[in-house]
């Protein structure tokens, strides 16, 4: 295997080379962009706080495949093992119900000692954190406002919490030496008519300008908000909407997360990037695949996730836009679906990086559209899977789907015995 993959290494090198594309320094720059894979596919998004509670804030993971994660230690065995078939970096996308604490703690009163035990297995395997307030699934979100709340006693609740969580992302950030993204999302919102949503906006305004009054070092934590079309249960008026996210971002220069499920089924967010880059520092990405609207599947090697990565490509936006995953899958096995939503979301940043972008530019300010469309399809049979090979095989990760063996293995000696348990 390792002589023939050096063989079509060597092929793809000099073809790509026939079009002044270098394809080891798109490996190495692809060494430079970690992408955030996150916590709560391995456990559908139960977290530790109250693990038997059922979700709420229009969020649903479904399917029962066995052996789910029921705990931090095995949710990050699970995660290592993961880990250990995605070549190249990778970091952790964590939400704040991840806690670790022998006692009940209100989410107001996190704190960065209830994390301990994730930064210490981040450092001990090389990785950043990311963080997210958990704004759901909680008795003061019952109906269906947090920052938005009419009721003070609420809004204030949330506001602490996202607060305090802030200081735990920084905290990530110091400890680690890589800023942790803190993303703030809503679940805000009313199923049917509504008549003052200026009201809402406003105290979703002021409150957030109260969440992140507290000033923090950006080499340690960076914030984001994140905006929705809507959810179940809140149809008719999702208060944190892209108009206000996308404003809220730009007047407060935060990062603002574009998530590829969170809009109108014909919106894609590769067509945002260049629009939204022009008005906040930062971007977060939640790439998802939304088959039905926000059904956040397993990302695939689509025509969506590669115009994302050719987007960030095609711009040198790779100082600017943090890459994280959001799909929580049930039916099928977790740790696959987090090797396979990863290896996609790396290989369509690798397709980009092969692509011919100089010459395409070139064709198109010459206004040679023919030769630019021409290009672009040629380009897709370019032998990018063979240096896709040498990169896994650099890196100790399974070539090809031979990763899918480790998986089998893992769930026959691992996940089996937490069914019996």
């Amino acid at each position: 295997m390792t002589a023939s993959i050096d063989q079509a290494w060597e092929l793809a090198k000099q073809r790509f080379a026939d079009l002044n594309i270098d394809a080891e320094a798109a490996l190495a720059t692809l060494d430079t962009l970690p992408v955030s894979m996150h916590c709560w596919q391995g456990d559908d998004v139960a977290g530790f706080e109250n693990p038997t509670g059922g979700l709420t804030g229009g969020i649903q993971a479904t399917g029962n495949y066995p052996g789910k994660a029921r705990n931090a230690a095995e949710l990050r065995a699970d995660l290592e093992q993961a880990f250990a078939l995605i070549p190249g970096p990778k970091r952790l996308n964590l939400h704040a119900i991840y806690l670790e604490s022998d006692t009940p703690v209100a989410r107001n009163e996190i704190k960065p000692e209830h994390f301990a035990n994730w930064v210490a297995w981040a450092r001990d395997h090389h990785l950043g954190l990311d963080f997210n307030p958990s704004c759901f699934s909680h008795p003061l979100s019952a109906d269906g406002f947090t920052l938005s709340s009419a009721n003070p006693e609420v809004r204030q609740f949330w506001i602490e919490h996202c607060q305090a969580s802030r200081r735990v992302s920084a905290y990530f950030g110091r400890e680690l030496g890589t800023p942790s993204v803190m993303n703030i999302w809503v679940p805000d919102g009313m199923k049917d008519l509504t008549v003052d949503r200026l009201a809402f906006r406003q105290r979703l305004l002021s409150a957030l300008d109260e969440v992140i009054s507290e000033k923090f070092d950006q080499n340690h934590h960076i914030d984001a908000v994140e905006s929705k079309l809507f959810g179940i249960g809140a149809e008719s008026f999702t208060v944190g909407s892209n108009e206000f996210c996308l404003g809220y971002a730009a007047s407060r220069q935060t990062a603002l997360c574009l998530d590829a499920g969170h809009f109108h089924p014909t919106e894609v967010i590769s067509d945002k990037i260049s629009s939204a880059m022009l008005f906040v520092p930062r971007l977060l990405l939640h790439v998802s695949r939304p088959v039905r609207w926000d059904s956040d599947h397993v990302v695939l090697l689509d025509d969506e996730t590669q115009a994302i990565a050719g987007e960030i490509v095609r711009h040198n936006l790779f100082d600017r836009v943090h890459i994280g995953l959001d799909f929580f899958d049930a039916s099928i096995n977790r740790i696959a679906a987090w090797v396979i939503g990863t290896r996609n979301m790396k290989k369509a940043l690798l397709r980009a990086l092969l692509e011919p972008t100089d010459q395409l530019k070139k064709l198109e300010q010459d206004g040679d559209y023919t030769g630019r469309l021409a290009l672009l399809e040629e380009q897709k049979s370019l032998p990018w899977q063979a240096v896709w090979d040498v990169y896994c095989q650099r890196h100790g990760a399974p070539v090809g789907s031979q990763w899918l063996e480790a998986v089998r293995g893992y769930e026959k000696s691992v996940l089996a015995q937490r069914i019996q348990g």
